[in-house]
């Protein structure tokens, strides 16, 4: 018997503190999975909870829904069960060097991987969403890892002035990355609205904008303006190193379970002297009417573009979600045929097709097409890159051609 009453007592203890937990649980886990990022007045992307794109959702029906539910599409997507093609486990890059700062009308380029590009220009060292983790996911342990490592070490990275943050996905904003930037640089981190919350809660410097807003880059740190700019590619923007505008892409985002489209996606446009910087970040086509608006902004020197991850079952040649070849190929058109770095394929498998589709699905198209003037062309990991000053844009192609290219055999053949 004298055993009998420690053992309730303990009972009874590990009782209470189950209650507390659940009790706890109830109350900070839902907030905790669906983190309110943003709060604003309703806008026309943002009803007071969740953003939204505004051209409508463009949703493409994923295989999971016909087979097995989305329980079995994020089974085959983790196993590759699927009959998708192979990729390969790891592939070996060349390694940029980086110089500290490149002066002058001078302008260059290095794909690091994935969307993280670092291009330099008027003394300005500037990151698209800077990815060097090994997994794309929470905590690091869960998500696609790297095929790809990052084309230039982070230890040789030059000092960061601007780091673009295009939305919360895990593949895109990566706290590790960001935090060693930020305690190293404390460079300008400019995003759209709600990810400067996600930020600022690991203890990261962010400025957050809506779609339209612009902030100018001065020797005295980033200040948010009231207008938008409208540079003369010949002068100097306001302030005196760089203006960046949000502009509108068709996305969407979250980190967690129920946090979707508390936070704003978007593309970018920095405006320089010489020519203006484009980044699209993650982003499907929608209206394509936000590439007009980035081109409006003044002649684009060079434009970021994602090509790949546009295939989640056989034939696909898009989503909702990311363009593929072709539909860039129309995006580039509207943004008046500028020097493009194809990006967003061969570091993180995110969907189906095969590591090398993309880029050979690209020239496919622009042989089909008859598009020669190489200036959105494949570009390798780790390989800087000069590009060119301003010149006369090629002559568009007809978007009602490309759409017969994605239909041609060499094109179709491309698993």
């Amino acid at each position: 018997m004298h055993f009998v009453r420690p053992v309730l007592r303990w009972t009874s203890i590990l009782l209470l503190w189950a209650v507390i937990a659940a009790c706890l649980a109830v109350t900070i886990v839902p907030s905790y999975l669906d983190r309110i990022y943003y709060h604003g007045p309703d806008s026309g992307h943002y009803d007071g909870e969740r953003f939204f794109n505004p051209d409508g959702e463009d949703t493409v029906r994923v295989p999971g829904n016909r087979r097995g539910g989305r329980a079995g599409f994020l089974w085959r997507q983790a196993t590759g069960a699927d009959g998708r093609p192979e990729w390969p486990d790891r592939i070996a890059v060349h390694k940029d060097s980086p110089p500290a700062r490149v002066d002058g009308g001078a302008m260059r380029a290095t794909w690091i991987g994935h969307a993280t590009v670092l291009v330099q220009a008027g003394g300005l060292n500037i990151l698209t969403d800077p990815v060097w983790s090994e997994v794309a996911g929470p905590f690091g342990l869960a998500g696609p890892r790297r095929t790809t490592p990052p084309g230039i070490d982070f230890d040789k990275l030059p000092k960061i002035d601007l780091i673009l943050v295009s939305h919360n996905h895990y593949d895109h904003l990566d706290l590790p990355t960001l935090k060693r930037l930020w305690e190293r640089d404390k460079p300008a981190i400019v995003t759209s609205l709600g990810n400067d919350t996600i930020l600022r809660s690991a203890g990261i410097g962010a400025f957050g904008l809506e779609w339209d807003q612009a902030g100018t880059l001065t020797s005295e740190g980033f200040e948010i303006e009231n207008g938008l700019p409208r540079c003369d590619p010949d002068a100097a923007c306001p302030g005196d190193r760089a203006t960046v505008i949000v502009n509108r892409n068709h996305h969407w985002g979250s980190r967690w379970f129920t946090d979707r489209n508390r936070a704003l996606w978007s593309s970018f446009v920095v405006t320089l002297p010489g020519g203006n910087l484009f980044f699209a970040g993650d982003t499907g086509a929608g209206d394509y009417k936000w590439a007009d608006q980035a081109a409006s902004y003044g002649p684009i020197r060079l434009a970021i573009m994602p090509i790949g991850a546009f295939r989640f079952q056989e034939g696909e040649m898009r989503t909702g979600s990311h363009i593929g070849p072709g539909e860039a190929i129309k995006l580039w058109n509207r943004m008046g045929r500028p020097v493009t770095l194809p990006m967003h394929w061969g570091t993180f498998r995110l969907s189906w097709e095969g590591y090398w589709t993309p880029p050979r699905m690209l020239r496919a198209i622009q042989a089909c097409a008859g598009e020669t003037s190489g200036r959105f062309a494949p570009q390798s990991i780790g390989r800087p890159w000069d590009i060119p000053a301003l010149a006369a844009a090629p002559p568009p192609v007809d978007d009602a051609r490309v759409d017969a290219c994605m239909k041609d055999p060499a094109v179709t053949a491309l698993r």
